[in-house]
């Protein structure tokens, strides 16, 4: 066992580092200010290779792993989780391709990833949330036609603004409950599918998020994805391997909040002294940097067990409640640090604290990943099994 990175994946961590210094952090404010995909960040970024670096090799692929996915994704959610969650989130389609996808699909929506399209993952609905089993959407095979026909509505899905196509998940045989569920690929021109406006947010304001309404929506028998009522299954393996890209965002975060946090605690002085040598500034550093070395080391975990094909559920869910837990709780103490002073909109603290809270929330909320812990946990012989 040893924890340190590959010479390789230390180049890795220096090319996303720089990438997140010199090209994402001048653009973060005005992307906070005014919504909108980061197209321009996005392209250099795909022409740096710095994304879709789980697509294979023999499909002109990075070939890396999700390891590699979540060194390059802490490196710049350090910049802004914003802008990295919206140039990254193709991770998902990714993964369900990979999981699930035929030589065809895989050929032909990898290349189009590849080329620059986004592609979003569309799961919520206005009743189910963290309780996927409780979609309403549903695709009924059309009698005598080889096609499904879609009705429905998505909320709050990610890039759907900008998106080319959506992996979206409906029930094909409703009286199954969650084991009646599939998922399709569904092409952004498709006749009946209405992308809604987008909606207004707290933080991450570059990942735009719209609602998505299916209107008898006609797909080829092509556009399943993996076997049919196969898709409960498939969307939790690929929140599997998403969680740690979350809890990344996470982690870049904590970094943040602890580097400002420093610099302005060295800097700003009371009663004669710098106030990180007042007990009660130096121990909220302290707790920031500790609870940060944890949450790095639980996310890189989790994304070694998927790539050395372990299970990763329990892992994974460790990863991203701790990580996005933490976040939240060191932009609180960093703003509280900063005092009046990060509670201004001239410096980055108070947009920290915004964006932290959603990580929270998406990719299943910290009390669901909980849930998760307590089933796993539930089911093993011993603890340490």
């Amino acid at each position: 066992m040893h924890f340190q990175l590959s010479a390789e994946q230390s180049l890795l961590r220096l090319r996303a580092r720089e990438f997140a210094r010199q090209v994402v952090l001048p653009q973060v404010a005005l992307y906070d200010r005014t919504p909108a995909f980061p197209w321009e960040i996005f392209r250099r970024a795909r022409e740096e290779r710095l994304l879709h670096l789980c697509i294979p090799s023999s499909y002109n692929g990075p070939g890396l792993g999700i390891l590699e996915q979540v060194i390059v994704a802490e490196e710049l959610s350090w910049s802004c989780t914003g802008i990295c969650a919206a140039v990254s989130l193709n991770a998902l389609a990714i993964s369900a391709l990979l999981l699930a996808g035929d030589p065809f699909q895989q050929e032909h929506f990898f290349s189009r990833l590849l080329a620059g399209q986004l592609c979003s993952f569309a799961v919520t609905e206005p009743e189910a949330g963290s309780d996927i089993a409780a979609i309403r959407t549903t695709a009924v095979r059309s009698t005598g036609e080889d096609v499904y026909i879609l009705n429905g509505r998505k909320i709050w899905i990610s890039n759907a603004p900008d998106a080319s196509f959506f992996l979206i998940l409906a029930k094909t045989t409703p009286e199954q409950g969650h084991h009646g569920i599939s998922l399709f690929i569904v092409e952004r021109a498709t006749p009946g599918l209405i992308v809604g406006p987008v909606r207004g947010k707290l933080g991450q304001q570059a990942t735009l998020t719209a609602d998505i309404f299916l209107e008898d929506v006609r797909v080829p028998l092509s556009a399943l994805l993996g076997p049919e009522d196969h898709g409960f299954k498939l969307a939790l393996q690929v929140f599997d391997r998403s969680r740690p890209l979350v809890a990344a965002y996470g982690v870049g975060l904590i970094q943040r909040c602890l580097d400002e946090a420093l610099d302005y605690a060295r800097r700003r002085r009371s009663m004669g002294k710098p106030i990180i040598e007042h007990q009660a500034i130096g121990n909220k550093i302290a707790e920031i940097a500790m609870s940060l070395e944890a949450a790095r080391l639980l996310t890189y975990q989790s994304a070694w067990l998927l790539d050395s094909g372990q299970q990763g559920t329990l892992q994974a869910a460790y990863a991203k409640a701790f990580a996005a837990d933490t976040a939240m709780k060191a932009a609180t103490e960093t703003l509280q640090i900063f005092g009046s002073a990060g509670y201004g909109t001239d410096l980055p603290i108070e947009k920290l604290l915004r964006d932290a809270k959603l990580l929270q929330i998406y990719e299943g909320t910290s009390e669901i990943q909980r849930l998760i812990m307590q089933k796993a946990l539930a089911g093993r012989s011993s603890a340490r099994t």
